[in-house]
Parts: structure tokens; C-alpha cells; sequence
């Protein structure tokens, strides 16, 4: 075989190892993120321990020497015994997973959880690692320099990044890194074959590194050791920072590690233009230029790509990967220059290993040191600050001038911008005229709680989620979410919250007095804000219920304590992880912690499913809840599973409770919104997906719903299709005939309801006419009320002949009491015509509905 052949083959397999290798990453990235119910922290111990075993192996293979053809083979070997390693991974992270669940501490345990998954990963990245200097030596034999072999395979990563993204939503995350492995098993053959291409003189002759070995200087190594810990300090921060404005965190890791892959790639290839004197006097400044000007243009990058309506999720990632490799690219191509300009390939090896091995330390300092202590913009200042001062080294005058220059310039220029900026900031569209009342950053998220103009709050994590309001109606809709479950179950003692969120949904439950409600949350911005910041809504829910800070994923898996009711809260199921609480094995472990007449309720969000992705959830919920039910509630949908038979309406209105547990509706409106089970509304369904931890399938349809915002409608057209007849609720519920008109009504006025919703959302005619008819059949029903009332405040400035301001206000009041823009106008109005007496009574109503209601708005 002609020697350019062979190097020609030689650089396409070492870029696809490249390929798999990061493929492995991402994929690996997501694992990790659904064990620890986090997407950072899994980006965080993935990369550690990537960077761990390359420099380990690394280390390994600069201490032996092998012939030729036995390179070879080592080299197949490695491919071949990491392909079949990451298909059995996921089998021992479950094993792994189980070993540490009696730990109660959630700290103890995510220590040890973090040191197994580190030791998981990194020995096939040790093996990964093992493999570069070999491949040095292999390439020396094929006239390949280490800047043409660090180049093809950094590229190749940065393809490997990407192809995730598009095998995930195809083939699901198992079958995904099954092509990755057998992608790796078809380089290991190739490598195989190259090596019996070999002449006997090659396989006979030792390829040395050199004829005296150069090791480079302790100093040289600890300098290049810092620039990799910063390099990847970078890498976290900017995963952070950009996960939060931009797509979900799995995505923008995937588009980080492209562009940053990408850069170290195409910088190696073009060091071999650079003249050495050059690239690392001016390298360092290109890089601290790029990295600071990247921080200030944060929230304009964020303002850029809000303004930018995309019509697909490929083409928000194209935009997203254009706008990170503006201010990222810069920095990555430098630093990709470096390793070729200060290395010959004889040291190459050494200086990857310890460059490696500290980029692990700075992963791991970034995300449970630097970033929880100090926030995300420090650490990316600090990491900046550390490659440049590091790179001070190879400067061949005046080292310790450089440095203290560097870092007085650099904390100089970046003190106005040592923090992000605020969440209404760069949230300002949706959230105009806010403010920042509250920020916690730490390994899980950064949590805020912002104030709008009206004095309302809202609390947000990474700024992805906007979780329940404090307005009134919000937090009436929240209370329901505790409301239906206790009104199903009719006598529970011992009710589990599955997240805390603002407190608002458990605080429903407070009203059932010989109830033990508990709450288990992950986050502590959480409960700080459900502490402080939301407790005039929540009835200072924090101090009133057990509080058990864990994931809930672990909690149910390691509790022995068994619930009447669990009731699984809202949350976006497109983020990383959160798909997992729909799955099938959520719902399985749920199940087990229930008592024997023990009742689950899930809560999804129409706004954020389309018609495929909740069938998706209702086969998942099906295969586990046989007995089931399904209620809806405004815009919500409960999905209601039984441990058992589930109770006749006659039970359900003997164990009743009193009516000021209901919010004045009653539990006859309750029960109207039944729907059917989940087999009625999946009938005619094209699919029998279900959701699984191992092959999810919501967390890549979802994204692809913030494209098309049209589903809603859609979703509510198929529910009315959907729903069963009234005289097959009749017969589920056993409805006694002295009961069944209460029912009728009730069953009407939801149908009504969503029907005026349906007309409002696709501007059709007769909306007013289908809310005035939802009122008529039950006009406790809050949604059927709200929209009636809201309706005739729409149209004061229509008002029938012979009738004022104040007696249509007063009417609207009639409807709804507690209907907030009609007292801020009789406030207004009251003030105006100075009865202060009055308008201060119109006050002390607005102030006991909502607490935070800002009256001078």
C-alpha cells in the first residue's frame, strides 16, 4: 500500500474516532443529567471525566514504546473495547445508581454518585486517551505531524457533537449510541486492516519518540496544565450562561463543544503558518479580547436571537451555533494554535496529558466551586484571567510584568460586567418593565424571582421556565392541582408533593387540616423563594409541611414511606431530565409508594404538547395506570391514576369536604370535568409510543414546538373530539339521579368552556355566546365565570344605554368577586370622585386576593 494512501486512511480514522468519542460524550452528558436530575451538572462530570482519562492515558502511553504493528493493534483495540464498554455503560450506572441510595444526605450522596460516575466515565476515556500518543507515533511512521492529527481529530469531535442531535429525535438515546458503537467497532477493523498492510521491516522496527526522549519542564507543564483548566472553566461558564438564553442546555453543550472542537481543530492545522514568536506573543490578547467582548455582548446576543422568529428547531440551532462562534471561535482557535506551536511531536503527548488533567480540575472547579461561589460571569473572567496569565510563561521577557499586567487589565475591563445580566433584562419582552427581586446560582440552576409592574411575581430557573405567578388567578389554578386529588381520594392522611416550585400547588392542601402534606424539591433557589418571596400566596407553606430537599426521581426510589396521594406538579417536559418524570418508570415508582386505595395525579400543560407528544405521556401513563381517569382544568389536564378501583360519585360527595376548601365551586364542577380515561382519548391514535428514561421521546419532539405555537388550538379541537359521552360519565361515576342534573351541568359548562377557548384562540365568531352559555349551566364554575366577567370588561367602553361605569363594574363583581381589573377600576373610579371610604374597601379586597398587587398601576 502506497505511503499516502495509508496516511490519507490513517487521518480519515482518526477523525472518526474523533466522531465517536464525542459522540460518546454527548450522549454520556445526557445519562449523567438524568441521574442527577441536573443538565449542568451532568455537562460538568461528563467533561471532567472525559478530560481525567485523556489526560491518564495520555500519560500511560508517553511511558511505552511498542513496535509498529503492535501500535497498530493497540489502537483497534482501544476502538473496539470502548465501543462494546459504552454499550454496556447505561448497566452499570444502574448498578452504580443503587449502590448509594441509602445515603440520606443529599450532599453525601451526590459526592459519592459524582466519584462513581467519574470513575465510570473516565476509563473508557483513559483508553481514548491511551490512543493519542500511539497515534503519534503511528503518523511519524506515515510523515504526519502532530498539528495534521490534532487537527483531523478535534474536527472530527466537532461533527461527533452534532450528530447527536440529529440521531436522538430519529432513533431515541440508546439506539443513538448504538451507531455510535458500532461506528467505533467499523474504525477498529479499519485500523486492523491497515495494520496487516504493514511490511515485515515496519513490524519489526520501534518507532521511538525520538532518539533522546524530550520531557518538557515542570514549569512548561503546570503552565500548560492552568491554560487547560481555564480553557474548560470557559467551556462550563459559557454552557451556563448560553443554556439560559438559548436553546435547551443539552443542545447548547452540543453546540459548544462543536464550536469549541471546531476552533482547536482548524487553530492546530493553522499553527503550522504561525511563526512561534508571533502566535504566542499576540494568541493570548486575541484570546482575552475575544472572551471579554463575548461577555459584554451577552445580553445583546440574547436581544439578537429573541428578534429572530425561526420557523424550525434546526434552523434556531444554526442561528445559535453562529452567534456562540462569533465570540467563542476566536478563543478556541487560539488555543487550539497553542499545543503545536510550543510542542514538537516528541513532547506532544506529555503536554495533551497534563493539558487534559487540568482542564479536569477546571471542570470541576467551575461547577462546584467557581460558579455556585462566584457566578457564572466571574467564572468566565477568571478562566480568561487564568489562560492568559498562564500563557505569560512563554514569554520570553518580563513574565512576572505580564502577568500582573494582564490581570489588572483584565479585572479592570471586566468589572462591569461581573455579573449577567438581570433576568428582566434580557427577559424584557416577555417580562417588560420588571425587575430583579431575587438571583441564586449554584450547581443546579440559577433561580430568580422577578417583579413585574404590577407588583406580581413570577419565578424562574435558568431562565427557560416561567413557573406559577402570584396573581390571583394563577394561584387558584395552582391550588386546584392539590384540590382534585384530595377531592378523588376523599380521606387521605399522608400527601407527597413532586416538587415545590413557588409552594402555591402544595399550599392547596393546607386547607385539609388532618392532612401531613410533604414536598420534595432539588433546588434551593426554590425554596428560598417559596420561603420568602411567595409566601403571602402560598399561606407560609414552607413552615407548614415536611420539606425534603432531593430529586424525586431518588426520593421515590429510596423512600419506604407509602402516600395517599402524590401529586407530580407542572414543568417544562422539553428541558433536560424533566421528560424523565414522565416516563414510564416515574409513573412505576410513583405507583409503589402509594397505599392501597392511593390515588397519583400528573399534571401536564396544554400550551407545551402537541397532539402526538401527549398521547406520547397518556400510553406511558395507561401502561402503568390501568385504572385511570383524566380531568380538566382550564388549560391543564390531570392525569389520574388509581392504585385501585377508583370510587363512585356517591362516595365522592359523602367524603366531600367543606366548601371552603373548593374555592367556591363545589365538588360537583370538579367532577364535570371529567374527560374519559386515557384509552378514550387515544383512540385513533397512530402511535403507541411511550416515554422511557432510556429512550425518551419528548425531550426531542417538544423543542419543536416553540416553531409552531399553533398546537393549542389543535389540542383543544382533539380534546372535544375526544371526550366521552355524558351518559358514559353517568355510568363511570354511578351518579345517583337525584344527582344527575348538578352533573349535567357541570359536565356542560366544561364543554362550553373550552369550546369559547377554541373560538377565542382561532378568532371565530360566537365566543361570548358559549361563555354566557358555560355561565348558565354552572355559574360556579370559575373558568365559565372569569370568562363572562372579562368579557364584559373588554366591552365598558360599550356599555348599554341607561347604565354607568360603576354598575357595570359592580356587575362584573357580581360574577366574580374577585375579578382584579374590576376593583383597580372602582378603586380608580372611587378615588376620583374622592370616597376614599369606598375606594379604600375596593383596596382591602384587592389586598386579600392578592397580596403582591401593586394599586398604583
Amino acid at each position: 500500500m502506497r505511503d499516502s494512501h495509508k496516511s490519507l486512511a490513517l487521518l480519515v480514522l482518526y477523525g472518526l474516532s474523533g466522531v465517536t468519542a464525542l459522540g460518546y460524550e454527548v450522549l454520556w452528558t445526557r445519562m449523567l443529567s438524568l441521574f442527577f436530575g441536573i443538565s449542568i451538572l451532568g455537562v460538568v462530570v461528563t467533561v471532567a471525566a472525559f478530560m481525567l482519562g485523556l489526560g491518564l492515558g495520555s500519560l500511560l502511553a508517553t511511558r511505552y514504546t511498542f513496535s509498529l504493528k503492535r501500535t497498530w493493534y493497540i489502537l483497534a483495540t482501544i476502538e473496539c473495547v470502548v465501543a462494546i464498554y459504552a454499550v454496556i455503560l447505561p448497566s452499570i450506572m444502574h448498578i452504580l445508581q443503587g449502590l448509594w441510595l441509602h445515603v440520606d444526605q443529599l450532599q453525601v450522596w451526590a459526592f459519592w454518585q459524582i466519584s462513581s460516575a467519574l470513575l465510570a466515565l473516565s476509563l473508557p476515556a483513559t483508553a481514548l486517551g491511551f490512543a493519542f500518543p500511539s497515534m503519534l507515533r503511528v503518523g511519524k511512521s506515515c510523515k504526519l505531524s502532530l498539528a495534521q492529527l490534532y487537527g483531523v481529530n478535534t474536527i472530527g469531535g466537532a461533527i461527533g457533537a452534532l450528530l447527536p442531535l440529529l440521531l436522538l429525535p430519529w432513533l431515541g438515546w440508546l439506539l443513538a449510541l448504538k451507531c455510535f458503537a458500532i461506528l467505533g467497532m467499523m474504525i477498529a477493523l479499519g485500523l486492523f486492516w491497515l495494520s496487516k498492510v504493514q511490511s515485515d521491516s515496519d513490524a519489526m522496527m520501534k518507532v521511538e519518540m525520538s532518539v533522546k526522549i524530550v520531557k518538557p519542564n515542570i514549569y512548561m507543564m503546570l503552565a500548560y496544565a492552568g491554560m487547560g483548566a481555564g480553557a474548560l472553566m470557559l467551556e462550563i461558564a459559557w454552557t451556563r450562561a448560553y443554556g439560559m438564553v438559548m436553546l435547551r442546555t443539552e443542545y447548547v453543550l452540543a453546540v459548544i463543544l462543536a464550536v469549541f472542537l471546531m476552533g482547536i481543530g482548524v487553530g492546530s492545522i493553522w499553527a503550522r503558518y504561525i511563526k512561534p514568536h508571533w502566535g504566542l506573543t499576540w494568541l493570548p490578547i486575541m484570546i482575552a479580547v475575544a472572551a471579554l467582548l463575548g461577555l459584554y455582548a451577552f445580553p445583546h446576543m440574547n436581544a439578537w436571537a429573541q428578534s429572530f422568529h425561526m420557523n424550525s428547531l434546526m434552523g434556531a440551532l444554526w442561528l445559535d451555533a453562529i452567534l456562540i462562534a462569533v465570540f467563542t471561535f476566536p478563543v478556541t482557535l487560539a488555543l487550539g494554535a497553542w499545543l503545536p506551536l510550543i510542542a514538537q511531536d516528541d513532547e506532544g503527548g506529555r503536554l495533551y496529558a497534563i493539558n487534559s488533567l487540568g482542564a479536569c480540575m477546571g471542570a470541576l472547579l467551575a461547577g462546584f466551586v467557581c460558579i455556585p461561589w462566584l457566578g457564572t460571569a466571574l467564572t468566565w473572567l477568571l478562566a480568561v484571567t487564568l489562560i492568559v496569565v498562564c500563557a505569560c510563561y512563554w514569554q520570553v521577557r518580563s513574565r512576572l510584568w505580564y502577568a500582573l499586567a494582564s490581570i489588572s487589565l483584565l479585572m479592570l475591563a471586566g468589572w462591569p460586567v461581573k455579573a449577567l445580566p438581570e433576568a428582566a433584562v434580557l427577559l424584557k419582552q416577555e417580562l417588560p418593565h420588571a425587575h430583579d427581586m431575587y438571583q441564586f446560582e449554584d450547581a443546579v440552576s440559577i433561580t430568580h424571582v422577578v417583579e413585574k409592574d404590577n407588583g406580581q411575581r413570577v419565578l424562574l430557573s435558568d431562565l427557560q421556565r416561567m413557573d406559577a405567578s402570584s396573581d390571583a388567578t394563577s394561584v387558584e389554578v395552582q391550588k386546584n392541582q392539590a384540590r382534585l386529588p384530595l377531592f378523588l381520594h376523599g380521606s387521605a392522611k399522608d400527601v407527597l408533593f413532586l416538587g415545590l416550585g413557588t409552594g402555591i400547588t402544595a399550599s392547596g392542601a393546607l386547607a385539609w387540616h388532618d392532612v401531613h402534606v410533604q414536598s420534595v424539591e432539588l433546588s434551593k433557589g426554590a425554596i428560598h423563594a417559596a420561603t420568602f418571596y411567595f409566601n403571602r400566596v402560598n399561606d407560609d407553606v414552607v413552615s407548614h409541611t415536611g420539606l425534603v430537599h432531593d430529586d424525586a426521581r431518588r426520593f421515590l426510589m429510596r423512600t419506604h414511606q407509602s402516600y395517599d396521594v402524590i401529586v407530580g406538579d407542572l414543568f417544562h417536559p422539553d428541558m433536560v431530565g424533566r421528560g424523565a418524570l414522565l416516563s414510564v418508570e416515574q409513573f412505576e415508582r410513583a405507583k409503589a409508594k402509594l397505599n392501597q386505595d392511593g390515588v397519583f395525579v400528573q399534571w401536564l400543560a396544554f400550551n407545551q404538547f402537541d397532539i402526538p407528544s401527549l398521547q406520547v405521556v397518556l400510553h406511558s401513563f395507561e401502561r402503568i395506570f390501568p385504572h385511570n381517569a383524566i380531568f380538566v382544568d382550564g388549560y391543564r389536564m390531570g392525569l389520574v391514576g388509581f392504585q385501585g378501583q377508583f370510587k363512585s360519585a356517591s362516595l365522592l360527595k359523602a367524603s366531600a369536604p367543606p366548601e371552603n376548601q373548593w374555592g367556591g365551586e363545589g365538588a360537583w364542577t370538579w367532577l364535570g370535568r371529567y374527560w374519559g380515561d386515557a384509552s378514550d382519548l387515544l383512540k385513533g391514535a397512530t402511535s403507541s409510543h411511550v416515554q422511557s428514561e432510556w429512550a425518551p421521546v419528548l425531550e426531542y419532539r417538544l423543542p419543536h414546538m416553540r416553531y409552531h405555537p399553533a398546537s393549542l388550538p389543535d389540542v383543544l379541537l382533539w380534546l372535544m373530539q375526544h371526550r366521552v359521552r355524558f351518559e358514559q360519565g353517568l355510568d363511570v361515576w354511578q351518579v345517583n339521579p337525584s344527582d344527575q342534573t348538578s352533573f349535567k351541568r357541570s359536565w356542560a359548562a366544561s364543554l362550553f368552556n373550552m369550546r369559547a377557548q377554541y373560538l377565542a384562540l382561532t378568532s371565530q365568531p360566537n365566543v361570548s355566546r358559549f361563555q354566557q352559555l358555560a355561565y348558565q349551566a354552572n355559574p360556579r364554575d370559575r373558568w365559565a365565570a372569569f370568562g363572562l366577567a372579562d368579557a364584559m370588561f373588554d366591552s365598558l367602553n360599550r356599555l348599554p344605554k341607561g347604565m354607568s361605569k360603576e354598575q357595570a363594574l359592580e356587575r362584573i363583581l357580581s360574577i366574580r368577586d374577585d375579578h382584579e381589573e374590576a376593583l383597580k377600576a372602582l378603586i380608580k373610579l372611587k378615588n376620583e370622585e374622592g370616597n376614599q371610604q369606598a375606594a379604600k374597601g375596593y383596596m382591602n379586597k384587592l389586598r386579600s386576593i392578592s397580596p403582591y398587587m401593586r394599586l398604583d398601576v
